[in-house]
């Protein structure tokens, strides 16, 4: 289960231009529906809505409208969503976790300082909750509990130890190895397919002379004019420069030239699959490991973001054992 933003984030979107857009969308008679009941607790259209907008982001560009394309896999996901999350809640209040009045009124004080001014929030008040305050305060407090909970059986046990990274580092030792690689600019003359004899005969001088040319340039920019004007590929439009490749993602014929070349050189003509090519080397990186230090916070961040998503869909299972789940289309 992926874990997208703290439940009181999921509320503040509902002060964002685009919940706006997509409660205007909607027929108000259908947002009040009820699609899924959670031991008895009914969750509404709108809190599906709102957390599709959070799974899509962008749903502003699009006039606060998931795209159809998307949207029956967004919806089955948010659905799943918002009934964790009021699991959750029933499991706070079952476990009788509390928020201090201090943190409270600290989290109203933020989310007020989302509007402009006073009448703006007293305005999404009135849309949201009907006007009353104390409504959005059960609302930030069952967000809070929520968030709490997660903190005590998600993120405290998703630590991740130095000694954990490194034992990664070490067991996946061929993830942390980069192949050599070569930096080059081409030249290339196409072969027709189904070519006649004459027309490869025809494509090879056409080589030959663009190699007389190639073999009379400078520098890797001489070099890259020439192939902006006799280059036959879509590469001619960087100047045939490809940057730095993996000789196991150049064709074989090119590879087996390439790596066996000088930075500066410019080589014979090659025959590839369905072109003649030339080749400028204009740098060799040779195969090397990353060091542990140039990885493990990225080895970190992984291992830390696969336990919590094992340790959140371990909640989810857990508390689902106990529940009665309905669910209305």
């Amino acid at each position: 289960m992926k874990l997208y933003l703290t439940t009181l984030a999921v509320l503040f979107l509902s002060a964002s231009p685009a919940w706006a857009q997509a409660k205007a969308r909607s027929d108000s008679a259908a947002t009040g529906k009820t699609v899924a009941r959670v031991n008895g607790v009914a969750l509404t259209e709108v809190d599906l809505m709102r957390e599709m907008l959070v799974m899509f982001p962008y749903a502003r560009q699009h006039g606060g409208k998931v795209p159809q394309t998307l949207e029956a896999g967004l919806r089955k996901g948010a659905l799943e969503m918002i009934e964790f999350e009021e699991l959750v809640y029933q499991e706070a209040q079952r476990r009788n976790m509390k928020i201090s009045a201090t943190r409270l009124s600290r989290a109203i004080t933020d989310f007020k300082k989302q509007f402009d001014s006073g009448a703006d929030f007293h305005a999404f008040l009135v849309s949201e909750f009907r006007g009353t305050q104390q409504t959005l305060r059960k609302k930030i407090r069952r967000s809070l509990l929520i968030d709490d909970l997660l903190d005590l059986e998600v993120t405290r046990k998703s630590r991740v130890s130095d000694a954990e990274v490194r034992a990664y580092y070490d067991e996946n030792s061929g993830k942390f190895h980069v192949p050599r690689k070569a930096s080059i600019q081409t030249i290339s003359i196409v072969i027709p397919d189904e070519a006649t004899a004459f027309e490869q005969a025809g494509s090879r001088r056409r080589a030959n002379d663009a190699l007389r040319q190639a073999r009379a340039t400078k520098n890797a920019e001489e070099f890259g004019s020439l192939a902006e004007k006799i280059s036959e590929d879509e590469w001619r439009v960087m100047m045939g420069d490809h940057g730095a490749i993996e000789e196991e993602k150049m064709p074989p014929p090119v590879a087996r030239v390439v790596f066996g070349m000088k930075p500066g050189q410019v080589s014979d003509v090659i025959k590839a699959e369905n072109s003649y090519c030339i080749v400028r080397l204009n740098r060799l990186d040779a195969a090397r490991q990353l060091p542990l230090a140039a990885v493990q916070t990225q080895i970190l961040k992984d291992l830390r973001a696969r336990r919590v998503d094992q340790l959140r869909a371990a909640l989810n299972r857990r508390l689902r054992e106990t529940a009665k789940v309905e669910e209305f289309s």
